[in-house]
């Protein structure tokens, strides 16, 4: 008997990729069955790997959610982004590729060939089949994906309102190897609670203003401390020009104070406490072109 006979949990890393606003946050967050990752209707919100963590009696599954897979590297950032999707597909157990309903776009191509030397096992979920009255328009689309990849298992689901996900899961657990846990069974992830909350501000900038800001933007928190029952949080939003940071911060300031609020309300639940946000809006020329400037914020962890 082998030693992998000998243990009776399963352990494993299971990469989620795809292209850029194919749903693989809101997939991540169904299946924990709370919001970790953070979701806006742009694509490109996901900009770094984020791992969740789920655990049963037999069984823990680390899912990491990727950025998607993009052809336009007009960017450092973009470069950093591709590179940490597509560098973790090396080391996982199992790839969730995920796709859109009858749609194939020249980024799904881009993140297919990214997989072609995966030494995972690979699970393809057409994504967002509730948006799809005639479900017979996924047949095409079933067959063609199965013929490219012959040994892949493929899967209509929503990941918004959790149609077959449960049968995803059977598939993600049937490919993990026996193991060891590698985390305790209360853990979420191993990202810290800065770099949570950095990420719930962001999601609310993504959310709330027009197509360039967003983009331009990024957090850093200054300090994250607890005083008494309130956990004070002292946040740096740098955006890439003047006028950007005019239309971050608003009218009076209105602007600002909107994504704070509902930054703060989040990350109150988050903590499951208090908190007192202060928010300061920086401008520093280049950050996402610049790679010193993307370490010096975070951008490292490839």
């Amino acid at each position: 008997m082998n030693i992998d006979e000998q243990i009776d949990t399963r352990c494993g890393y299971v990469a989620i990729v795809g292209r850029p606003n194919v749903g693989k946050s809101t997939l991540l967050n169904y299946i924990l069955g709370q919001k970790l990752s953070i979701t806006s209707k742009k694509p490109q919100t996901t900009r770094h790997q984020l791992l969740g963590i789920k655990t049963s009696e037999k069984e823990q599954v680390l899912y990491v959610d990727t950025p998607g897979i993009h052809g336009k590297e007009n960017k450092a950032i973009n470069r950093y982004m591709n590179k940490s999707a597509k560098s973790i597909v090396k080391d996982v157990d199992v790839v969730v590729f995920v796709t859109d309903r009858t749609e194939w776009q020249d980024d799904d191509e881009i993140t297919a060939d990214s997989l072609r030397n995966a030494p995972g096992q690979i699970i393809i979920a057409i994504n967002k089949i509730d948006l799809l009255k005639d479900k017979e328009r996924l047949l095409p689309k079933l067959k063609e994906l199965s013929d490219r990849f012959p040994d892949a298992v493929v899967i209509p689901i929503s990941a918004e309102n959790g149609d077959n996900l449960e049968q995803l899961e059977l598939l993600v657990s049937e490919r993990l190897p026996y193991g060891q846990f590698l985390f305790s069974d209360d853990q979420l992830t191993d990202r810290s609670m800065r770099f949570l909350v950095s990420e719930i501000i962001r999601e609310k900038i993504m959310r709330q203003l027009g197509e360039e800001v967003p983009y331009a933007a990024t957090i850093q928190i200054e300090r994250f401390k607890k005083e008494g029952k309130t956990t004070h949080v002292d946040a740096t939003v740098f955006v890439e020009r003047d006028g950007q940071k005019a239309i971050l911060i608003g009218k009076q300031g209105a602007k600002l104070k909107r994504i704070g609020t509902d930054a703060r309300h989040d990350i109150e639940a988050l903590i499951d406490g208090k908190v007192m946000l202060r928010l300061w809006v920086k401008t520093r020329t280049g950050w996402s072109d610049d790679e010193r400037a993307l370490k010096s914020l975070g951008y490292d962890d490839i």
